[in-house]
């Protein structure tokens, strides 16, 4: 059977694998390590000669040349690996699937988005948080700024995974959807059931806005100040994927200004300094990146590896996993 090195820390092997998953995993292919550990390098010293593929949270090894099999990439941690780290053009020249688990979140990260949404355009935290102060407010007086997502209009910064996983979610309310993403065509955006839009129009004019966007070279910090001054005060933004689209600095300031309200579940640093002050901000809902991170429903991670595995033992295209596509691959970061 195909050697394939086992190395998925920094994820437990138990948060990603069901007993199910690993029994199938070992009757395809000849595990190497499977521990929470790192694999030791002398271990992949040994070992890299005969590897078929890969399973890690990122690459860490030395360079794919020196892995004369390797077909395959399977990464766990959630992304794919940097371009810092891992050579893609030695890897499509090669043809080396490098594969990433990020769809196996999507379920996850976009029933967390709903219910933050949620939670925060009808007030439910706060409402809780003033009934233990004694100052809420009964029936109309307690629902002055609040509102359901019953046929509003929701923008979709980003129409990768997280979208498809989130708009059925959100087709019961009778929402109209509006996006933006660089990266797909119009055709491909309408197909979804979405409109097409400019940022800046879905800025204005959404009264949700969910931040779906993976990171790239081009969109570090470009919901920027002056972007996010186009949101309506009404307006709930949701930053579910990752930080780095965001100013995190100038969301901050505009939630102090009551500029609109958000509900945020990733941070530039991760665990947040203790002082920073979007702890105390008032019109936000924070979650300690809690989205993706839930035991079993993190095993599908593990389905999806071994899905793509039996595939590609057998000579077929891997189809569970996202595919690092060659003509974007060098805009990550």
């Amino acid at each position: 059977m195909p050697r394939v090195l086992l190395d998925p820390s920094f994820r437990r092997m138990e948060e990603i694998f069901s007993d199910v998953s690993l029994q199938r995993l070992h009757a395809c292919c000849d595990v190497v390590w499977g521990r929470n550990e790192p694999a030791p390098a002398e271990l992949v010293a040994e070992v890299k000669h005969e590897l078929f593929a890969v399973v890690a949270p990122t690459w860490r090894y030395d360079h794919p040349s020196e892995f004369p099999k390797l077909r395959a990439i399977l990464e766990v941690g959630g992304r794919h690996p940097s371009t810092k780290v891992l050579d893609y053009d030695h890897c499509h020249a090669h043809h080396i699937h490098v594969l990433s688990c990020a769809p196996a979140f999507g379920p996850m990260v976009a029933e967390m988005a709903l219910g933050m949404a949620i939670d925060v355009a009808r007030e439910i935290t706060l409402g809780h948080q003033a009934f233990q102060t004694g100052s809420e407010k009964y029936l109309w007086h307690g629902n002055e700024h609040t509102f359901t997502l019953y046929g509003k209009r929701v923008g979709l910064i980003g129409l990768g995974g997280l979208a498809t996983a989130l708009i059925p979610l959100l087709q019961p309310f009778g929402v109209e959807l509006v996006g933006f993403d660089p990266w797909r065509t119009t055709r491909f955006i309408e197909s979804l059931g979405v409109i097409p839009a400019e940022l800046s129009v879905l800025l204005e004019t959404s009264d949700v806005i969910f931040a779906l966007a993976i990171p790239s070279t081009e969109n570090r910090s470009f919901l920027d100040e002056a972007r996010l001054r186009l949101i309506q005060q009404h307006a709930v933004f949701v930053l579910i994927s990752r930080s780095h689209v965001v100013d995190f600095e100038a969301l901050t300031k505009l939630l102090y200004e009551n500029r609109f309200r958000a509900a945020i579940d990733v941070f530039p640093q991760e665990p947040l300094d203790e002082t920073h002050p979007i702890r105390e901000a008032p019109n936000v809902l924070l979650s300690a990146h809690r989205a993706g991170s839930i035991i079993g429903d993190s095993n599908l991670i593990g389905d999806y590896v071994v899905d793509d595995l039996e595939a590609l033992v057998q000579g077929l295209p891997p189809w569970r996993m996202q595919r690092a596509e060659h003509e974007l691959v060098h805009r990550l970061p």
